[in-house]
């Protein structure tokens, strides 16, 4: 049973990561899946691996930009970062695309949250055991320090109409993180297109400060 608790948690936050664009930004990063899929395919001549990361009516173009590729990194040098980094770009835009995401550049090394990077290396471990215990960590983390925030306002509540909205403005922000983490438990997920969580406070406008 607190192994079961432990990956809703896990996946509860994961949606919570997606939402703040983590997940997202995460493709378009230069030492991002995508990137080192394509960098490797180029070294070795081999598009067949990108592949993978575009819709089927997007590799027609992917193919003939490849070739062209590896036609122009031969010629010297500078030719081929340039053609290179065109390529990268290409295939994070359709890629960014697919998943209804705008392409905004590609993101210098080290952007990406440790969460994702562990997410990756689990995969290519076999154990999610790491990446359990720190989304559990921070899962726990911003539960009870909503918590807290929203209790230390309660003992006031009644002291004067501002110290009331004080209390529900702690209380709707906490509930709101609440049912974010406990929905996305509940969803299953899957595919390119992630299911929005809503924002702390969005139905309110209230912020957790």
């Amino acid at each position: 049973m607190k192994r079961k608790m432990l990956y809703m948690v896990t996946f509860s936050l994961a949606g919570l990561l997606f939402l703040s664009g983590l997940a997202y930004s995460h493709c378009d990063t230069l030492d991002g899946p995508v990137v080192m899929t394509a960098k490797k395919a180029l070294e070795k001549g081999d598009v067949t691996p990108v592949l993978k990361w575009v819709k089927k009516e997007d590799e027609k173009e992917i193919r003939e930009m490849f070739k062209k590729t590896l036609a122009v990194r031969s010629l010297n040098t500078d030719a081929k970062e340039m053609a290179d980094m065109y390529f990268l770009e290409t295939l994070v835009r359709l890629h960014r695309a697919d998943e209804g995401q705008p392409y905004t550049g590609l993101k210098p090394v080290g952007e990406v949250d440790v969460a994702i990077t562990q997410a990756d290396k689990s995969l290519e471990t076999g154990s999610v055991d790491e990446l359990v215990k720190t989304i559990s960590a921070e899962v726990d983390t911003g539960i009870r320090k909503r918590f807290e925030h929203a209790l230390e306002k309660k003992k006031d509540v009644n002291k004067s109409i501002d110290a009331g909205r004080e209390y529900v403005e702690a209380y709707v922000v906490f509930l709101h993180y609440v049912e974010g983490i406990y929905n996305a438990a509940k969803s299953e997920g899957g595919g390119h297109h992630h299911e929005a969580l809503p924002q702390e406070g969005a139905k309110s406008g209230h912020h957790f400060k």
